[in-house]
């Protein structure tokens, strides 16, 4: 029998911290299943979730301020422990009648933690640790049915308990690296306070999702837009362990991939997993056609989504008995979707997919919606996925078309193909690939005089560009060795025709964005 990963799990609600998704990350690593919400999810949508626990997040709002977000005291009634964070704790407090305060000092940073009670959540840890604050409000006294559990120089109620209801508070944040045992603290909340049982695995969850799929699919087909990048390729990968040769994954050659790209792709699909029903579709004379003659960046990110749709769907529509349509949304575009901030525009489109599921009246499969990045390059990594895919670097869904400033040529494209192809080469040589974010080649119309050997040349100018970042939000470039920009820079020059010219780009982000359009 499967094990259904979702019975024993924690619900978090959400109060804008910048730290709500590191809480779900710690728990997973543990093995136990959680989802964040808004703080303001209805009780009876909480009581349908069926949580053994409930986490309250920070966040940058003060708890007697009047537009402060709060929750109904609804919640503490439902017999499941409830652990409030920050100002999960402040807000806990202030609803049990205590007393909530501008800090006179702030406490940021490190800060070491006293332990005045080891027997739940501190349960087997050190009598003193480092752990990390983040706030400007104090709590200056506690309820009075609540008691100090740990406490700080500058915060005497840093941790604090009502043993008889299982409500616990904690000024500090446990879910970031920074707090020694912090993950520990999450683990002894989840498991022994709430009696979660830690079953969330790769293994439990592949078990799941397929027979899943498979209940959800029946005798129908599906199909599955590959890019080669990393969440569609972990779509396709899983999909087919599930259905087989009811999966049809479509890649379309737009003509802005990147050297080797659909060789790769079809060798991976094709050949290593059989997919039987893998199809390429060659539209790049369509693409460059319609994008002749355009220079303004959004402009062609919507033509070159446009005729993704157009080209999909004409190929959609050939398959036999198709009823779904496959994609890769992963859990924070669904957390960002019900943000507690309020509702983005749309889930982000992934692989040029959006809008389809209602052009051609299919259902959604997104198998991947419950994953962190990281998770689905575990799970690729399970289904046996090629590293080359699995340690992808990100690359942006309109291709080498935003990154060729201005017009795209088919010239132009293939003196950027063969400069981006030098730079990844010589930064996986270098053992940097794994370590950054993005590194790539830029094209710029821009022709500068130059010299090689006797002649005079007036060419083209490549710049490089390779930025760290953790989710793409904010990023800083890399300060690449000077011999690694050396090398890169003499191998273009003197392999790729049509640039005497090479730069690196040091602008971070902001004010820069990663890419150059």
């Amino acid at each position: 029998m499967v094990k259904d990963i979702h019975e024993s799990k924690i619900l978090i609600l959400d109060f804008g911290s910048q730290y709500t998704q590191l809480i779900a990350r710690r728990l997973r690593e543990k093995h136990i299943y959680c989802e964040i919400h808004p703080f303001n999810i209805s009780i009876e949508k909480i009581k349908e979730f069926k949580p053994k626990g409930i986490i309250l997040s920070g966040g940058p709002a003060s708890v007697y301020a009047p537009d402060s977000p709060k929750i109904s005291k609804e919640i503490f009634e439902l017999g499941v422990p409830v652990l409030g964070i920050c100002y999960g704790m402040q807000l806990i407090t202030y609803l049990f009648d205590g007393e909530v305060v501008r800090a006179e000092r702030h406490e940021y940073g490190r800060a070491e933690l006293e332990i005045l009670d080891s027997s739940d959540l501190f349960a087997e840890l050190p009598e003193k640790f480092v752990v990390w604050m983040s706030h400007g409000d104090r709590v200056l006294r506690i309820p009075p049915t609540f008691e100090p559990i740990a406490k700080t120089e500058n915060a005497p109620y840093a941790a604090i308990r009502n043993k008889e209801k299982r409500i616990f508070g904690v000024q500090f944040h446990p879910e970031v690296k920074h707090s020694q045992y912090g993950d520990k603290v999450l683990e002894n909340f989840a498991v022994k306070i709430c009696g979660c049982e830690p079953s969330w695995t790769m293994e439990n969850f592949i078990e799941y999702e397929i027979k899943k799929i498979r209940e959800i699919v029946g005798d129908k087909n599906v199909i599955c837009a590959l890019s080669g990048g990393v969440d569609s390729s972990v779509v396709a990968a899983l999909l087919h362990k599930a259905i087989g040769d009811q999966l049809y994954p479509i890649f379309v050659d737009t003509g802005l991939l990147r050297k080797g790209e659909r060789e790769s792709v079809e060798k991976t699909f094709r050949e290593k997993f059989q997919m039987k029903n893998f199809r390429t579709v060659d539209a790049s004379s369509l693409f460059l056609e319609r994008l002749k003659g355009v220079t303004d960046p959004e402009k062609k990110r919507k033509i070159i989504g446009h005729t993704f749709i157009e080209v999909f769907e004409k190929a959609a529509k050939e398959i036999p008995n198709a009823h779904f349509l496959a994609q890769g949304t992963l859990y924070p575009d669904v957390i960002e979707s019900v943000s507690v901030k309020g509702p983005s525009a749309t889930i982000k489109s992934h692989h040029n997919v959006g809008g389809l599921p209602e052009r051609l009246n299919f259902k959604l499969i997104e198998p991947l919606r419950e994953l962190f990045k990281d998770e689905v390059r575990e799970l690729g990594k399970e289904l046996g996925l090629p590293e080359e895919i699995i340690k992808r670097q990100p690359f942006p869904g309109p291709g080498l078309a935003i990154r060729i400033v201005g017009e795209v040529k088919p010239e132009y494209i293939k003196i950027l193909r063969e400069a981006d192809a030098i730079v990844l080469e010589e930064i996986k040589k270098a053992g940097l690939y794994d370590k950054i974010w993005q590194s790539f080649a830029v094209f710029l119309p821009v022709q500068t005089v130059g010299v090689m050997g006797d002649v005079r040349t007036y060419d083209y100018v490549i710049a490089i560009r390779a930025v760290e970042s953790v989710d793409g939000m904010t990023a800083d470039w890399v300060k690449l060795p000077y011999e690694l920009l050396e090398r890169i820079s003499n191998r273009i020059i003197n392999e790729v025709e049509g640039v005497n010219r090479v730069v690196y780009d040091i602008t971070s982000k902001p004010p820069g964005t990663i890419e150059w359009e």
